[in-house]
Formats: structure tokens, sequence, C-alpha cells
């Protein structure tokens, strides 16, 4: 595994993203706490999870229960493990998510983090995303007094543009570290916040990472679409798989990246730990970012 800066500690190029072993068509607990024993095996030190990362109404917290139990529960050091989660988010139990960044709901919401989690301090708290109704300054400003009163020792946001990154980054100095936005194959809207997160040293952390190069990207009804066939060739002509190449190629974007695949498996898991063994060439490099 190799490793990137993230705020003032650093983690394994490939995080875990959490969120497959609690929503929807979650696997029972035994595999979900295999999966994450899986990505500490691989030298995964970044796991993110979220306190709305659940299923079912009346679950909250279920995926940051999960993910301290899988550590409490794994027979090697954990201690350079970072766990980040968010706040600001709900899932009434519907399929639907609500945004609610008010201060109050913002510090409550880390405080039980903190408590689910078993730490002292949360290593990263992440605003999960902007809530229209409230002043984007005062959703921030809950990050920076949480950071001053010790309940979080770094903060994040994400789902942002520019301008919040820059309004952020003036309200909590150094405190902000990272920025959390959709980055993929098939998504690549995010380039701006991408850049700016680079030249601020910040870590950008992309979701959903492998959006676009799933096999129903081929045999969808449209066709294949051009960015799902490069990263399929190139993963034949390599060996390995396209999830490899698309975790590769992100990497390859810029040294703030650090993708957060889900996995709900081990095996899963293990195959984008290994993504980050992969160096593109650049007439590679060119094919995919075309």
């Amino acid at each position: 595994m190799k490793y990137r800066p993230l705020g003032r500690t650093t983690v394994s190029a490939i995080g875990l993203g959490a969120m497959p072993l609690s929503i929807e068509g979650r696997p029972d607990e035994r595999r979900a706490v295999a999966t994450v024993h899986a990505a500490l095996d691989a030298g995964v030190t970044l796991i993110d999870t979220a306190d709305s990362y659940h299923w079912h109404a009346g679950e909250r917290g279920h995926n940051e229960l999960l993910v301290a139990r899988a550590l409490a529960s794994y027979g090697g050091d954990t201690s350079g493990v970072l766990v980040a989660t968010k706040g600001g988010r709900g899932r009434p139990g519907d399929g639907s998510w609500t945004v609610t960044g008010t201060p109050g709901h913002l510090k409550r919401a880390a405080e039980a983090s903190l408590r689910r989690l078993g730490v002292d301090a949360i290593g990263l708290y992440q605003l999960h995303k902007p809530d229209p109704a409230v002043p984007w300054a005062e959703s921030v400003g809950a990050l920076r007094d949480l950071v001053d009163a010790g309940t979080i020792r770094a903060a994040g946001i994400s789902n942002v543009t520019t301008g919040q990154i820059l309004e952020a980054r003036a309200i909590l100095g150094d405190a902000l570290v990272s920025v959390q936005n959709r980055y993929s194959p098939a998504v690549r809207d995010a380039r701006p916040e991408l850049e700016l997160s680079t030249r601020l040293g910040l870590a950008f952390l992309p979701w959903s990472p492998l959006g676009g190069i799933s096999r129903s990207s081929l045999d969808g009804p449209s066709g294949p679409t051009s960015e799902a066939t490069a990263f399929h060739r190139i993963a034949a002509e390599r060996g390995t798989s396209p999830q490899q190449i698309a975790l590769a190629w992100l990497l390859a974007c810029s040294p703030a990246v650090i993708p957060v695949p889900g996995a709900s498996r081990p095996a899963s898991i293990e195959d984008s730990a290994r993504a980050a063994d992969i160096e593109l060439d650049a007439a590679e490099l060119a094919q995919l970012d075309g």
C-alpha cells in the first residue's frame, strides 16, 4: 500500500467507503466485519462512514457502530486507522435523503458520532452536504466550534463548489483538510474543485469513484461509453480489473486524490487496494483522460 497526506497525518492511498455495509442490500454482520478486516489486512488506513449510512428508520449511526465493532474485533494494530465520518444528512427509511445543516444539529450529530465510534475525538468530521436553508458560514462555523472544543481533530466538506471551499477555508484555516465530491470515469464535473483542493493542499476524496465502468456501461441500451471501453480495454491488456484501472487513473489525476471505493465483500476491497501499486503510462492516461 502507498500513502498520501491528509491534513497532519498520512493515510492509505485507497480508502474504504463503508456505506454499502449498512444501506439497502447490505451484507450480514459477519461479512460486513470481514470486509473491514480485509481492508485493514490490505493496508487500508482510511475508513469513510457517516451517521446517515443506514437502511431503515431509527437506525441512525448503524454504519459508525459497525465500523467501531469491526475495529475492536480486529486482531492487529488499528492505532493508525483514521475513521472519517460525516453529519448533516438523514434517512427517513423510505429511501430518501434529507439535509440539515443548522449549527445545533451538526454539533449534536458530532457528539453522537463521537460516542458511537468510541473515540476521544473524531479524526475527521465532514459536513455531508450544504443545506440551502442555512447560510454556509453558519454550518461551517459549527465545524470551527467542534474543532475548538476538541470534539473533532480536523474538518472536511462534501458536495461543495469552489466558492464554498474558499469560504470554508477562510473560516476553518488549517483545520480544513479535505473535500469529498463525486468524481469518477463517468462524472468529471468536479474537476474545478479537485484542482482547487490540490492548490490549497487539501485532500480530495472522490465518492462513487467507480461510476461508469460497470459491465452495464458496456451492455446498456445506449451501448458502451468511450470511457468504459477504455478502462476495460486497458484492464484486459494489463490482466487486471477495470476497477483497479479506474482507481489508478484517479490517483494519477492529482497527488491530493484519495479514492474511497465502497465494498460489501472482502474480495472487492482487496481488489481496490491493489490499485495503489498500478502506475499508468502516458499513453494509457491519454486514453482515459479523453
